[in-house]
């Protein structure tokens, strides 16, 4: 199923395979949860992720066989989201070039499951009434560390080294630098009062956040507005300080 929000999104794709949805990651993925009423399993994968071959095989095999697991990754062998972006070529000839998991390699306990490939498993959801948190708009940011810390009470999560792709990070199509740089500073600290995030965390993540858009704002990267993220981070702490920080702001920037 391929959820769009708008109709230029999803086109030429077979329209039996298509929702639309409002716009937002949270968003979009409850309107894949809520089309699938028949089924076990759910797989996220964004549309900037190329998967392995075997990644669907591995994923079911490890919950066919481990009734505790409630939300999975695969490994990814290379995020482009951490640097420039890679092109779909790349991606291919990086997946062709992977030689696969190691004989030794075995799942290990994961935080979240990465939201650009995660799979979930329904049953604990519908049960516990989990769904992804709408609060979270457009980019969501920590949507998937939300719902997955949300639904980490009901059994593992766990990062298998057989599920393996490439995350490609393209950068069109993303929100703005001053969007995301606000959602970096609200979203950790609406999750940590709403008690799905350790506060621990969230001041970690927000700190970590600051720094970085505050050192390369001078030199920014071409394909990063550092500036705008950093103008973003010190709006919301100004909203936070004067008691108006809340995610769902960013729809107003």
């Amino acid at each position: 199923m391929v959820c769009g929000a708008a109709a230029e999104d999803v086109a030429g794709i077979d329209p039996a395979l298509v929702l639309l949805s409002p716009r937002g990651t949270s968003r979009q993925r409850n309107a894949v949860l809520a089309a699938l009423a028949d089924c076990d399993l759910v797989a996220f994968l964004d549309d900037d992720f190329l998967p392995a071959p075997g990644f669907l095989a591995a994923m079911a095999a490890a919950f066919g066989a481990d009734p505790a697991l409630v939300a999975a990754t695969g490994h990814v062998i290379a995020d482009g989201i951490k640097g420039p972006g890679l092109s779909v070529a790349e991606g291919r000839a990086l997946l062709a070039a992977d030689a696969g998991a190691a004989p030794g390699d075995r799942p290990v306990p994961a935080y979240n499951a990465y939201g650009c490939n995660m799979v979930l498993r329904l049953a604990p959801m519908r049960a516990h009434g989990l769904a992804f948190d709408e609060a979270l708009p457009l980019y969501g940011w920590y949507e998937d560390i939300d719902l997955c810390r949300r639904l980490a009470p009901y059994g593992r999560i766990l990062t298998l080294p057989g599920a393996r792709g490439v995350h490609l990070g393209v950068k069109s199509g993303r929100t703005s630098g001053l969007r995301l740089g606000y959602s970096q500073i609200a979203n950790p600290v609406y999750l940590a009062r709403k008690g799905s995030y350790a506060w621990r965390r969230a001041l970690c993540s927000m700190a970590r956040h600051l720094a970085i858009n505050a050192a390369r704002s001078l030199h920014p990267e071409p394909w990063v507005d550092r500036r705008g993220r950093l103008r973003g981070n010190l709006l919301a702490l100004a909203d936070l300080l004067r008691g108006r920080c809340d995610p769902r702001r960013i729809l107003d920037l």
